[in-house]
């Protein structure tokens, strides 16, 4: 990592280096020439900065001896020396190897060839920082299936020229309160790394109010350097020991009884490093949502890994309800990915997925045509189909209907679903299971969403367009009538997956990796050359 003292010294370079290209005026016509040959040559490969440079008959915009050229150059080594805080790969761009080069340059050629290695350095420096490291996060795992906000190579070049250079590569920074607090709990955990991280593991075993013993100091001493125990030297599982675990565990998405036993001992004993990984691909996740609108001033967010979706309007919490997504199995996770909500269906008919019914229900049909008899079997045209007949004879392939479940009190979808239309045939919706909102991993659906409060969440999507939201809803309701009802606003929806999140005050939670996607995306940007430390004081 480039220090500031490095950076003073790359200064220097660069105004020696500056300093070298005054030439004669007679040797000034090959000397330009041979750079604009050197510039020329290394674009053949890339026709928006070479169009970039034609515009501007070739001129640098880094190398040259100018006030402005300096600004742009100073502004990118600052830039540059910042990669490790932002979680970046610093390894990729190189700043060391970089000043080097500039004190070796010697010729107009050499540097021409200069001038296009920062502008390709600057670039995919700018897009790491502003839309993330991972260049399609879908190649590192299939249900991730987000558009990154990718900008064109002129919005960094135009911004560049047009703005004051460093006020421009500050602002390509993800602006979300979120990644402000990531950043800073980032640096809090390698300062505790670097000072010895949070002591020994606990001893497996299960700790409770009473108990004493070297296991219990263990834990004392563990919550002490996590934060969640004030100093004390008691061997007693106390009443603030008991309180510790209790925060410990709502932090960690755990069961809240205050005993310390099984998963709890688990999540107490993952290292801060592993806790690091977890904020640096969350700050990588942040950046692969960084729009230029925001996620929108009202919004919907469902972080798949904590089991709750939340309304927010203008930055703040408005609303909040458990939910269950997505089984395990890898085809039946909850994809990644953001769209807008147009409109609610209250007493929906469930429309049955094709593969539900090749592989759940199919094969009861085969045996027995009057299986799952809650559900209508219908052509193309919406009829339903009799029964009297054998199913036997059709496969996967070939079964030509299609399965539907009427609205009732026992609909799969409950009384309500949310609908924001997208080709992975995602969307919210109430459920008869209630029980399932009383575990701790929530892990239970074919892939769509489920809601605790559906109804509560539907007040509050309505309350923007009606003055009775419960009323409006509830009069839909008792009709028993499937009925389709518009948002005047429509919403955009973000699923997200974040085992490291914050809250508004800055504190840090965190989640179980229950997709193991957050594995995968750190291999991927290890691979990419982003490293954890500690910073000492």
């Amino acid at each position: 990592m480039m220090t500031y003292r490095t950076f003073l010294r790359g200064a220097a370079v660069i105004a020696l280096v500056a300093a070298s290209y005054t030439v004669p005026q007679s040797a000034g016509a090959v000397q330009v020439t041979a750079f604009q040959q050197a510039v020329a040559e290394s674009l053949s490969g890339d026709e928006q900065i070479a169009a970039f440079y034609r515009e501007r008959g070739f001129e640098p915009i880094w190398t040259g001896g100018t006030p402005a050229d300096l600004e742009r150059r100073t502004a990118l080594l600052e830039a540059l020396s910042m990669a490790h805080y932002h979680g970046l790969p610093a390894s990729r761009y190189d700043a060391e190897a970089l000043l080097s080069r500039m004190a070796s340059v010697r010729s107009g050629f050499d540097r021409g060839a200069l001038e296009v290695s920062l502008t390709e350095l600057y670039l995919q420096f700018a897009r790491d920082l502003q839309t993330g490291v991972i260049d399609n996060p879908r190649r590192v795992r299939n249900e991730i299936v987000r558009d990154i906000p990718r900008r064109e190579t002129s919005y960094y070049l135009d911004g560049l020229m047009s703005d004051a250079p460093q006020a421009f590569l500050a602002s390509l920074v993800p602006q979300s309160q979120e990644y402000a607090r990531l950043m800073k709990s980032k640096m809090r955990l390698e300062h505790r790394i670097a000072h010895g991280g949070w002591g020994a593991p606990v001893p497996s075993g299960k700790y409770e109010p009473g108990v004493t013993g070297a296991g219990v100091v263990a834990l004392r001493d563990r919550l002490i350097a996590m934060g969640y125990l004030d100093p004390t030297v008691t061997a007693r599982y106390d009443t603030s020991l008991t309180e510790a675990v209790r925060t410990f565990q709502e932090d960690h998405g755990l069961t809240v009884d205050g005993v310390a036993g099984g998963e709890t001992l688990a999540q107490i004993n993952v290292p801060p490093q592993d806790r690091l990984k977890s904020v640096i691909v969350a700050m990588e996740r942040e950046r692969w949502i960084n729009k230029p609108e925001g996620l929108g001033d009202r919004h919907i967010l469902v972080n798949l890994t904590d089991f709750n979706a939340r309304i927010f309007d203008h930055g703040k919490l408005t609303f909040e309800t458990r939910s269950v997504v997505g089984h395990q199995d890898i085809d039946r996770q909850t994809p990644e990915f953001s769209d807008v909500m147009d409109h609610m269906v209250i007493n929906p008919s469930w429309y049955v997925p094709r593969s539900i019914i090749v592989n759940e229900y199919l094969p009861k049909l085969r045996s027995n045509p009057g299986a799952v008899s809650h559900l209508q079997i219908t052509d193309s045209r919406g009829r339903v189909v009799s029964r009297n007949q054998s199913f036997a004879r059709y496969s996967g392939n070939s079964f030509p209907f299609a399965m539907r479940q009427p609205p009732g009190p026992n609909n799969a979808l409950g009384t309500v679903k949310f609908m924001f239309p997208n080709k992975h045939n995602i969307y919210l919706h109430d459920t008869p299971a209630k029980s399932l909102f009383s575990r701790e991993v929530r892990t239970y659906s074919h892939g769509c969403v489920r809601l605790n409060d559906p109804h509560d969440f539907a007040y509050a999507l309505l309350a923007r367009q009606t003055d009775d939201p419960v009323g409006f809803f509830q009069s839909r309701l008792r009709s028993g009538s499937e009925t389709r009802v518009n948002l005047d606003q429509p919403v955009p929806v973000h699923l997200i997956y974040r085992t490291a999140f914050t809250t508004a005050k800055g504190h840090t939670k965190y989640r179980r990796d229950v997709y193991g996607r957050d594995a995968a995306i750190w291999d991927a940007l290890r691979a990419a050359g982003v490293e954890i430390g500690g910073v000492r004081s």
